[in-house]
């Protein structure tokens, strides 16, 4: 290699390096920041004006929940959505229309609002589980079920597993209508191999809590929401998504889930296709998923039909709230 070469090169291997070392200055410097001056200890307040309670279950642990239970009639059970800044904030405008006309509840699911955010597995069975020990053990008899994206998989295990507790369910953008990829077994040792690996990356201790809290800033926050939303964000949904992810052991659960370990594989054809309740799909656009194997579900299954609520982006009940409500009316009256 001749002189010129080797300078060049020598400028490289300075240069490679010096960014290196800026950025681990600058990962540094965030988990420094983060350590001693976010707070992690916000005062969490109610999500909804009304009562909350608490149930402590035996496998899901302890659940935080809203009710109002003035109206009479069949319950309504609302189940957030599972993301990096969930909340039952999410299910507030279905829950303050249908307050006093029936009994309705909001349930805060394992990790997330007032409910056990210890760090443990969180996965499928566990949400499942929550849902099935609420409805028992506090709803008490057959409720209409409305869940929001990924959510709705863990209410269908539900409904599969305890089909005597779920009377309806309504699916409001959910998740599992994408093609399948592959069904080799090589390809799905692969997915799992890959999820594990993301997992131990992310759940490290000494970067875990920073980490996310660079998905859980407030530009962040913004920028997420925003794709969900049409047309303006709600700063008070900001706002509260800012707090209860700023909650000791917030990043817990979302650290599964963006992992990827919350999914159930192709929940499509081994629960969804299972469910004998009638369903209700609530649909339009969403940048988290599509909706291209619904139409031939909608023709396999007969107790399944749908609505496209449009212009919307994954929270109808948030931007068309009329058209939302009188699709529900219309299938619980044909129940």
């Amino acid at each position: 290699m001749d002189k010129k070469a080797k300078k060049v090169s020598k400028g490289l291997l300075w240069g490679v390096g010096g960014m290196a070392a800026a950025l681990l200055t600058t990962v540094a410097g965030w988990i420094v920041y983060s350590k001693k001056f976010i707070n992690h200890h916000q005062g969490l307040v109610g999500a909804l004006d009304a009562d909350h309670l608490e149930v402590i279950t035996p496998n899901a642990g302890r659940l935080g929940y809203y009710a109002d239970l003035s109206g009479k009639g069949t319950p309504l059970v609302l189940l957030h959505s599972i993301n990096a800044v969930a909340s039952a904030f999410e299910m507030k405008p279905i829950f303050e229309h249908y307050r006093g006309k029936r009994p309705v509840y909001v349930l805060e699911l394992p990790g997330f609002g007032f409910s056990d955010r210890s760090d443990r597995l969180y996965d499928p069975r566990l949400y499942q589980d929550a849902i099935v020990e609420f409805l028992r053990e506090v709803v008490s008899k057959p409720a209409d079920v409305v869940a929001l994206s990924l959510s709705n998989e863990f209410a269908a295990l539900a409904a599969v597993h305890s089909p005597d507790l779920i009377r309806s369910l309504v699916m409001i953008s959910p998740t599992g209508f994408k093609p399948p990829q592959t069904d080799r077994i090589s390809q799905r040792a692969r997915q799992r191999g890959t999820k594990n690996k993301l997992y131990a990356g992310l759940a490290v201790p000494l970067w875990n809590r920073p980490f996310y809290d660079l998905v859980s800033s407030r530009p962040s926050i913004q920028y997420f929401l925003g794709q969900s939303f049409e047309g303006y964000v709600p700063p008070s949904f900001v706002d509260y998504a800012y707090v209860t992810s700023h909650q000791p052991g917030a990043q817990f659960a979302p650290t599964y889930f963006l992992s990827g370990k919350l999914s159930t594989p192709a929940v499509r054809t081994t629960v969804y296709k299972a469910l004998e309740q009638p369903v209700l799909v609530l649909y339009d656009q969403d940048p988290n998923t599509n909706f291209e194997m619904l139409p031939g579900l909608l023709q396999e299954k007969e107790n399944w039909q749908a609505v496209r609520v449009s212009p919307t982006k994954g929270l109808p009940h948030w931007e068309q709230p009329e058209k939302t409500f009188k699709a529900l009316e219309d299938f619980w009256a044909g129940l």
